[in-house]
């Protein structure tokens, strides 16, 4: 290729990060990951300790206390969520008295315009108080531009789309307002990934390595600069 042409190609490559990779509209996530080994596969959480911190760190704490192991999946509606259960009713294995003290508490709703219900959100059940919310939470399998600012946003998957494909082909059946399958999508175990071991994914990860590309792509693009002014003047002697 030309000089002319490396020139082009590297504006249009600086253009096109500058387009994509705004890292300042990326809400910070949480160090720590949270993975639920499921039935259909692992999802990998991250939390919004920004938007939700009340929400954030109550649900790190339940995943700590092994609070999800034995639940499932009650609810599966395509295209819309896939909700956890209550650990109060939704767990098969009994919980003890270290999990009993926070099983049922109810958190304050942390509503916030901020962040949007988009597929991969994780979004807090509630009854019709705001403040009714426990444990039981939404990972959106689509757009829901209608729950947002009325349920609480506290983070997003990182990792997992494929077992969330899975739990969609599964059979389901209606009861109530309630999309259900017909086999219990539980999660068998779960852990914490804590900070020094999380590594850089989902959007914190992203804009890091974002602003990395855009900076390489602009000094290219100086130095190819350069190198064609050099080019010209050689072949254009006297002339500006």
């Amino acid at each position: 290729a030309t000089p002319g042409m490396r020139i082009v190609s590297l504006f249009l490559l600086v253009l096109g990060l500058a387009l994509t990779c705004r890292p300042c509209d990326a809400q910070r996530l949480s160090d720590e990951r949270v993975v639920f080994q499921t039935t259909k596969g692992d999802i990998e959480l991250a939390l919004y300790p920004d938007v939700a911190p009340i929400t954030s760190a109550h649900i790190l704490d339940l995943c700590r206390r092994g609070l999800y192991i034995s639940n499932h999946f009650f609810r599966v509606d395509k295209g819309f969520v896939a909700q956890v259960d209550g650990v109060v009713g939704g767990r098969r294995i009994p919980m003890d008295a270290y999990q009993r003290e926070v099983a049922s508490k109810k958190l304050p709703g942390e509503f916030s315009n901020d962040v949007k219900h988009t597929f991969g959100t994780l979004s807090m059940g509630r009854y019709d108080d705001p403040n009714s919310a426990t444990s039981s939470f939404s990972i959106l399998l689509g757009d829901a531009p209608h729950l947002d600012g009325q349920y609480a946003i506290f983070g997003r998957i990182t990792r997992g789309e494929a077992a969330l494909q899975a739990m969609q082909q599964v059979p389901t059946k209606k009861q109530g307002i309630f999309v259900m399958p017909e086999e219990r999508i539980e999660i068998l175990a779960t852990y914490v990934k804590e900070a020094s071991r999380a590594g850089g994914g989902g959007l914190r990860g992203q804009a890091s390595d974002c602003t990395t590309q855009l900076e390489e792509a602009r000094h290219r693009a100086d130095g190819l600069v350069t190198e064609l002014e050099k080019l010209r003047q050689k072949r254009l002697p006297g002339r500006r």
